[in-house]
Order: structure tokens, then C-alpha cells, then sequence
């Protein structure tokens, strides 16, 4: 599989980042099954959140971690999502939520550490600041933003360049091959063309969450079918059926199913690209796996998004 490699992290990030907001001790060994087998197809990092499923997902996870796996994965958790109070874009929540989670992940540090949204209001070099004291703590190791916009990304690492500091070295937004009209939660980002230009322009890594669409692509909706209204809301529109009827056309002749090919878009973009993928059985795990090593022409990826 397919990989990017970071400054200060042993194992380079594989293309196919595990999803785990549904994880729960609760279920600890449907958590087990479903790691080992996205072990078993070459994946190696796992991403979760402080907020993730009330903390229970950090919970399931530090117990798989602990029962002699933590050398096996890379961990990306996220803090600084907004509660009932507002943002938490601080330096008390921000130290306060990672220690948390380590806690939770039975680590001392995690290779990946990331905001899971910003606060434009905080002065961006503040920001940095303080997670570059948590990396020279050695609690994390790169650093991203999640959802943070193309703006506030190149304020904060020209801030890091004129500093000497370390800045973001990945970005999560959502990249997938159905464009959102809307975000699927307040305060989402999803990239435009615009973006997309920037990303290969900088090389600036991207993980996308819902990279898949949140199965669009699947073949279990239609255009008639408007029966989940989040999906109808975000993703439903006349040039998104249109790439849908692309993949599934391109599928066929690459012996692919649709939403495998819409894995690939995501996997073959110029640009660094992982994709945080949420598969719940065999089946789908091998499916994500078919769909990180089809290779994609530039023309094909183009045609798909319908440029061409």
C-alpha cells in the first residue's frame, strides 16, 4: 500500500487511514476484529478524536494499543472541536483534552495530532506555539488541522518559516469525488478546485475524511431514492450523479466496483493523499483495499471530476 512518509514519525502514514468514531469497549472485540483485519491489508494508522463516540472510541483503541499492539500503528487523534461553552481553541483545552486522550490510548505520545477545528479568532502564531511545545515534549509528533481553511493553513506555516518553528504538515478536510453543496456538520470543509490547485501547488498532505462520500457511491441510492436526507442534502445534484455514472462506467472497465473507483479518485490526485475510510466487515475492508491500489491516469481522475 501506498504511503506518506512525515518528519519525526518512524512509519510512514498508509493511503488508507481506519475511521473509528464508532468504536466503543463496549464492543471491544468486533473493535479487535475489524483492526487486525485493517492490519492484515497493510494499514497502519488509525485516526480518532476526543469527542469521538463520548471518548469511548480512544477507550477501545487504547485497549487494543495496550494488548501489545501500540508498535504496530500509528495513532492520529484530534482535540479542539467546539462544545456547549464554544470553541476550545486554547492552551488549557488544548493540553487538557490531549492529556485525555493519551490517557484514554494508554500512550505517551502519538505519532499524530491534528485540530479538529480552528478559532479564527486566536492569533494563529499563538497556535503554533503551543503545539510546538507539546511535539518538544515529545506527546506528539507532526501536527495538522482539521477543517481549517487554505487561508489560516498558509498564515500558520509562514508564521512557522519566519519563527523557526514547526508547522501544519497535513491538512483533513474532505476530498471525495461527490463535491459537498453544503457541509455534512457546521463548520466542515470540503475542497473546491481551488483548494485542490493549492494542495498541488504546496504538496501539502490531505487526509480526507469522507472520502468516500458517506457511501454515495455504494449503488444503495439513487436518484429517485431521497430517502436519507443528509446524503440528498449534501451530496445530491445532477453533476454529482454524473461522476457517479463516470465511476461506474470506469469501474467496468477496470473490473472495479463504483465507490472502489471513487477510493481511487481520492488516491490519485497530485498531490499526498490519504483517505480515512470506515469499512465494518471483511467485505468492505477488502473493497477499500481494491479500490488504494487502482491506479488512476491524470485524464481519468479528470474525467471523473468532469473536466474533461
Amino acid at each position: 500500500m501506498k504511503a506518506i512518509p512525515f518528519e519525526g514519525i518512524t512509519k510512514p502514514v498508509s493511503a488508507l487511514i481506519m475511521g473509528s468514531d464508532y468504536f466503543s469497549p463496549d464492543h471491544q472485540e468486533a473493535v479487535n476484529n475489524i483492526l487486525e483485519q485493517y492490519v492484515s491489508i497493510g494499514g497502519n494508522t488509525i485516526d480518532t478524536a476526543f469527542i469521538y463516540n463520548g471518548g469511548k472510541s480512544e477507550v477501545a483503541i487504547g485497549n487494543w494499543l495496550d494488548a501489545g499492539n501500540r508498535s504496530r500503528m500509528n495513532v492520529l487523534t484530534k482535540g479542539g472541536h467546539p462544545n456547549e461553552k464554544g470553541h476550545t481553541i486554547n492552551k488549557h483545552d488544548i493540553a487538557e483534552q490531549l492529556k485525555i486522550s493519551l490517557d484514554r490510548l494508554q500512550t505517551d505520545a502519538v505519532e499524530l495530532y491534528a485540530l479538529h477545528r480552528d478559532d479564527p479568532t486566536v492569533p494563529v502564531g499563538a497556535i503554533l506555539e503551543w503545539l510546538n511545545e507539546h511535539k518538544e515534549a515529545g506527546r506528539i509528533g507532526a501536527f495538522g488541522g482539521s477543517n481549517w481553511s487554505l487561508t489560516r493553513l498558509a498564515e500558520a506555516n509562514e508564521y512557522a518559516e519566519k519563527h523557526g518553528l514547526v508547522g501544519f504538515s497535513f491538512s483533513s478536510p474532505n476530498l471525495s469525488l461527490a463535491k459537498a453543496q453544503q457541509p455534512y456538520w457546521p463548520g466542515c470543509i470540503s475542497l473546491d478546485q481551488t483548494a485542490i490547485e493549492w494542495h498541488v501547488e504546496t504538496k501539502l498532505p490531505v487526509f480526507s475524511w469522507s472520502s468516500q462520500a458517506r457511501g454515495f457511491f455504494t449503488g444503495r441510492f439513487s436518484r429517485d431514492d431521497r430517502s436519507n436526507e443528509d446524503l440528498v442534502r449534501v451530496f445530491y445534484n445532477d453533476d454529482n450523479w454524473q461522476r457517479y455514472d463516470r465511476a461506474e462506467a470506469l469501474g467496468k472497465q477496470k473490473g472495479a466496483t463504483t465507490i472502489e473507483v471513487a477510493l481511487a479518485y481520492v488516491l490519485n490526485q497530485p498531490f499526498p493523499t490519504a483517505a480515512i475510510i470506515g469499512p465494518q466487515n471483511q467485505q468492505e475492508m477488502q473493497s477499500c483495499a481494491k479500490g488504494a491500489a487502482l491506479t488512476l491516469t491524470a485524464d481519468e481522475v479528470a474525467w471523473l471530476d468532469l473536466q474533461k
